[in-house]
């Protein structure tokens, strides 16, 4: 098994490789820039030594920006070009991060260490060069870059069908997919509207929506309430899969803890698994973006996506492996395998009765209805794919971004701007956004086939801890390995 997730993820890195992907890896979230910012939120802050080895990092990031603008300029040499959409919109995230002399992310982050007062000087003066290399970036992404970016928005089918072997570790039907994907849109559209229907009678579900997002009372307040009421939230998840026998958690790991992440970042809630040596808890990372309140009724469907039972039990369970499990491994990541098992949890967890509360439930079938929406919207923008026919809404159209954008807000808990940027997530990241949706399939049908086999000797808990021991591997891997469990 370890040799076949290490040949699969070799194989398609050499092939990306050869296609000058590495060239163009510029996208809101999973790309160059993000990936290098974001390792900061990762580092331990308790001692000197802890900041002298960030001060270090700091003072190397220039430098990696710099190596990062000339392999883009290279790929605009070879012809391989991002989209200008991501480019520009990378050069806003840029922006933010680099700020002004005292608000940008690298000088609050200086200023929050206690440490002599030569290292703390030393720590200012790398923000500073930091911040000057981010605003560098931007400049050159605005300008430079996007004169000779691709001004088309989708991949093609070509770099699609890669693009799914990628995020699924398995070779799909896009046309299959995408029919599916409506059926499960129009499937949930019902239950979404059901649903409603209970929470405010007579209402379209816009109206619903509206009342859910700006009652004061359905919110949470101030930052420090949110990031205790989401603790709350994986804490009660945590003790009653513990206590209900459903999965097998060692000590180590049973604690999971809510962040609230930098501003500039990825507009969706996020999760960092544990250290190796489980020094540092795996963390949920919830974007305020300058909010005061929060309305409650979508967050707790993420909370356990992102923490409990959700991507914490599968990224953690993996560290506490690590006799079981090669490096490789535990630090690799298919994201049909992980979303898929994630948007399982979320499944799992109404199964277990807690979205009783209606207004909670229609978070989580909002939740589901956007993942079915990535799915014909991904496969749609850069496949070419057109609307189907039967559908009342601009049927046999081209897809637009701007048709996109219209489509995932009526299926969408979150506000405008975080809609907007899902658009620009899925056009930089063609692939990743079916993976959530196809990987929960996968996992589903996986459950009930060990079901059918085994009937009254099935134990749920069993199941489980059988999958989660497996490690993160490719949806074709994930299917061999757990037909051996019901064998």
């Amino acid at each position: 098994m370890a040799a076949g997730v290490l040949r699969n993820d070799l194989e398609l890195s050499v092939a990306e490789h050869a296609a000058g992907e590495h060239l163009r890896s510029i996208r809101v979230i999973a790309g160059d820039l993000d990936g290098a910012r974001g390792i900061f939120d990762l580092m331990p802050t308790d001692t000197e030594s802890d900041w002298e080895n960030i001060a270090a990092r700091m003072e190397a990031f220039p430098a990696a920006l710099e190596g990062m603008r000339a392999s883009w300029r290279e790929g605009l040499v070879r012809g391989v070009a991002a989209p200008v959409r991501q480019a520009l919109a990378v050069a806003d995230q840029a922006a933010a991060w680099a700020g002004t002399t005292d608000d940008g992310f690298f000088s609050e982050f200086a200023a929050i260490a206690t440490v002599s007062d030569a290292l703390a000087q030393r720590l200012r003066r790398a923000a500073r060069e930091c911040s000057t290399a981010l605003d560098q970036t931007s400049t050159f992404l605005r300008g430079e870059y996007a004169r000779h970016a691709d001004p088309n928005d989708g991949v093609g089918e070509e770099r699609h069908a890669f693009a799914r072997r990628r995020y699924l570790g398995m070779t799909i039907d896009a046309k299959d997919a995408y029919e599916w994907g409506w059926d499960e849109v129009a499937r949930l559209d019902a239950e979404i509207r059901r649903v409603g229907e209970e929470i405010l009678p007579g209402a379209t579900p816009a109206e619903v929506r509206h009342l859910l997002d700006t009652d004061p009372a359905r919110a949470v307040h101030g930052e420090d309430n949110l990031r205790n009421w989401l603790q709350e939230l994986m804490d009660e998840a945590m003790a009653f899969l513990i206590n209900n026998n459903h999965f097998d958690i060692p000590t180590s790991i049973r604690q999971c803890e809510a962040m609230i992440s930098p501003p500039g970042g990825a507009a969706a809630m996020y999760y960092t698994g544990p250290s190796e040596d489980l020094s540092r808890p795996g963390r949920t990372w919830y974007p305020l973006n300058g909010r005061a309140s929060v309305p409650r009724w979508g967050e707790p469907t993420t909370a356990y996506h992102e923490g409990v039972p959700g991507h914490h039990l599968q990224v953690a369970m993996a560290v506490v492996n690590s006799e079981q499990l090669s490096r490789y491994q535990r630090n690799t990541f298919v994201s049909g395998h992980g979303e898929g098992w994630a948007l399982y949890a979320e499944r799992l967890m109404d199964e277990f009765g807690f979205f009783s509360n209606p207004d909670y439930r229609l978070g989580y079938l909002y939740g589901q209805a956007m993942r079915a929406a990535r799915v014909v919207i991904d496969i749609g923008l850069h496949c070419g794919f057109t609307i189907p026919a039967a559908w009342s809404w601009h049927p046999r159209e081209a897809w637009t971004p701007e048709l996109a954008l219209e489509f995932l807000t009526e299926r969408s808990s979150s506000d405008a701007e975080f809609n907007r940027s899902e658009i620009d997530r899925y056009l930089g990241w063609p692939g990743q956004a079916i993976s959530y949706k196809l990987g929960e399939r996968v996992w589903l049908d996986l459950r009930e086939d060990a079901k059918r086999r085994l009937g009254a000797k099935f134990d749920l808990r069993d199941w489980h801890a059988y999958g989660l021991n497996l490690g993160n591997l490719g949806l074709d891997l994930l299917k061999s390995e757990m037909a051996r469990y019901a064998a």
